[in-house]
């Protein structure tokens, strides 16, 4: 038997081999397309809060917030599925409208903040409810401990920020439960809840930086302003006559709570 009688059979090139190559070609643009209207929005600290309610020894909600925090959110409106969330949230930056109660809450026997100054949430996948509900499935690391909790996500707008630079901005509602043991946090029972409810409201603003680090434009094909993150508020007046009045003297500062 000679050599050229083990070679490959010729190409083919009749309509069979044709259809083949167009099959071909379109399974390697359906990534690209699926992919192409993700985009890429990052967390306003500013206008992105958590709040939180716990039992204070069943006589109230005690009520505080967390600020600032960041992170990014990429999404296609028509298809939540890709969705991804990754969020932290500077624990410091708590809030209970007492400083006693919020160095009490930020100590080593709950949220041990000097030592994990930080939650994260990273999503695993979004179950969709209606066109603007959703959950989305997560894991929350506090306190050296990842648990899963679920989001519960209203979508609220998607649309251009009236105010310069006019970013288009994405606007949600959550909410959620957890518990504190289950995060190592069980200390003071009989004062502090298990049970933790959250609202969490959220802007993210259209990236001006891809995931290659390019610019980007954005849906109306005008690039951002250079070094613009953030709203800008309106002009402040020159007119002494609208500026408010400055605040009383603060109060003195309480006493630490003992128990929290």
């Amino acid at each position: 038997m000679s050599a050229d009688s083990t070679s490959l059979p010729p190409i083919r090139r009749g309509p069979a081999a044709r259809a083949a190559r167009l099959l071909l070609a379109w399974l390697t643009l359906v990534p690209a397309l699926a992919g192409a209207a993700q985009a890429r929005y990052e967390l306003d600290p500013v206008h992105t809060r958590v709040l939180f309610a716990i039992s204070h020894a069943g006589f109230s909600q005690a009520l505080g917030t967390l600020s600032g925090s960041t992170g990014t959110l990429e999404f296609d409106p028509d298809d939540w599925s890709q969705a991804r969330l990754d969020v932290n949230v500077p624990l410091q930056r708590l809030d209970l409208g007492d400083d006693g109660w919020n160095r009490a809450a930020l100590a080593r026997n709950l949220l041990d903040a000097q030592r994990w100054p930080e939650a994260r949430f990273v999503s695993t996948r979004v179950e969709s409810l209606a066109p603007d509900r959703f959950i989305v499935h997560g894991e929350l690391t506090l306190r050296g401990v990842t648990r899963e909790v679920p989001l519960q996500v209203t979508f609220n707008a998607l649309k251009r920020h009236p105010l310069p630079p006019f970013r288009r901005t994405a606007g949600f509602s959550a909410t959620a439960t957890l518990s504190r043991q289950a995060f190592g946090m069980d200390a003071w029972p009989s004062v502090i809840g298990d049970q933790v409810e959250l609202r969490i409201e959220a802007e993210a603003l259209r990236s001006t930086r891809a995931g290659d680090g390019k610019a980007t434009t954005d849906d109306d094909g005008i690039a951002p302003a250079p070094g613009a993150d953030a709203d800008t508020p309106p002009p402040a007046s020159d007119d002494p006559a609208d500026s408010p009045a400055p605040p009383p003297d603060s109060p003195p500062e309480p006493q630490d709570p003992t128990p929290p």
